[in-house]
């Protein structure tokens, strides 16, 4: 018989390019959740896989897919979309995942809220805060007291120094560093190699 205490979760995600690949290998590596499959709005043929994992259909009607999964995490780089999707989501009845890479340092102090994807590399600091939808991607620092409110987004190797704070659905692309206590507004987007100081 089979111990259903010891049954994973389901989880599908909602994204199939290349942020998805890379939150569906976290997934897979950190073993907390069952992958089901994906769904894209991408010009994906009938019987699509990635994997060996479907690509179940469009990222809409998502009362359709809980047959196939209780758990869902958006793993789309676009701030406002993934805030949007995850909202059907939740409407719809399901539970948001929150995804770390097990190659990521995540403090046990730290705060992290539903439906976040903290990848490789990455640390975030202790008593950090994560709002709901945020990416914390790859090499990426998210430093002790630091906040990134929901559905901000940390390119590749940006870098939040201590008590610094990431609006709501703000963007820190790649290489981009704010400094001490510094507190960049919602919405706004930081270019590669930005530094705020």
């Amino acid at each position: 018989m089979t111990d259903i205490a010891k049954l994973k979760p389901g989880l599908l995600i909602v994204g199939a390019g290349g942020h998805g690949r890379s939150v569906a290998e976290a997934v897979l590596m950190a073993d907390t959740y069952a992958l089901v499959g994906f769904l894209d709005d991408g010009a994906f043929d009938e019987g699509a896989q990635v994997w060996g994992w479907p690509v179940l259909g469009a990222a809409n009607d998502f009362e359709t897919y809980k047959v196939h999964a209780t758990h869902a995490i958006v793993a789309i780089g676009n701030n406002l979309l993934r805030q949007k999707i995850c909202e059907q989501l939740r409407d719809s009845g399901f539970a948001l995942a929150s995804v770390v890479h097990p190659k990521a340092i995540v403090s046990p102090r730290a705060l992290l809220g539903d439906g976040v994807a903290v990848m490789a590399g990455a640390i975030v600091g202790t008593e950090a805060q994560l709002g709901q939808g945020v990416i914390v991607n790859c090499g990426s620092v998210v430093d002790h007291h630091a906040r990134v409110h929901n559905y901000g987004h940390l390119g590749v190797n940006a870098c939040m120094a201590g008590g610094s704070v990431l609006g709501e659905r703000a963007w820190m692309q790649a290489g981009s560093a704010i400094g001490y206590g510094v507190e960049v507004p919602d919405d706004q987007v930081l270019m590669p190699g930005t530094a705020l100081g």
